[in-house]
């Protein structure tokens, strides 16, 4: 396993792991609302809710809830997908195109063959120097790393 850290320019932070699943189980957790919900926020943490239009343009709405109940609602869209090796999205524009009120971040989530294994990168690419450093104090690269255990976990059982 290994955590990599940052930083293109100080806006960037990148997770990186060799994944014992195959990228095709990896993608498709990524991309199917219900598998997303099993693993994409640090358990104790849960997902309330997720649409997933996993497209060009499509949208998503995700609601995070923390352990006592209180909800995130989190919007975005896809700016790139290509089947099985990359998922792009931001949170710059909700749905169809309408900016965000407060953009913090753009996802760059890859998935390449290695040794019989996936490596997946994870890249936040923040707007600011200042949504780099908050998203770092927030937990970032334990947040991500433990989510990748999870979808690493989930991965490997479809």
């Amino acid at each position: 396993m290994t955590d990599s850290t940052k930083n293109a320019g100080n806006r960037e932070l990148v997770l990186t792991r060799l994944l014992d699943a195959p990228r095709e189980a990896l993608f498709r957790c990524w991309t199917d609302a219900a598998l997303l919900k099993q693993w994409f926020v640090p358990a104790p943490w849960t997902i309330a809710h997720a649409d997933v239009d996993a497209r060009v343009g499509g949208s998503n709405y995700i609601v995070m809830a923390d352990p006592n109940g209180n909800e995130f609602p989190n919007r975005g869209v896809y700016l790139e997908i290509v089947k099985n090796e990359k998922i792009v999205f931001t949170d710059a524009y909700t749905h169809d195109w309408q900016p965000s009120e407060n953009p913090f971040f753009t996802g760059i989530i890859t998935f390449a063959d290695e040794d019989g294994k996936t490596r997946y990168t994870a890249v936040a690419r923040h707007w600011t120097v200042e949504n780099c450093e908050n998203h770092e104090k927030m937990g970032f690269h334990e947040g991500w790393g433990q989510c990748a255990t999870q979808l690493e976990a989930l991965a490997k059982s479809l």
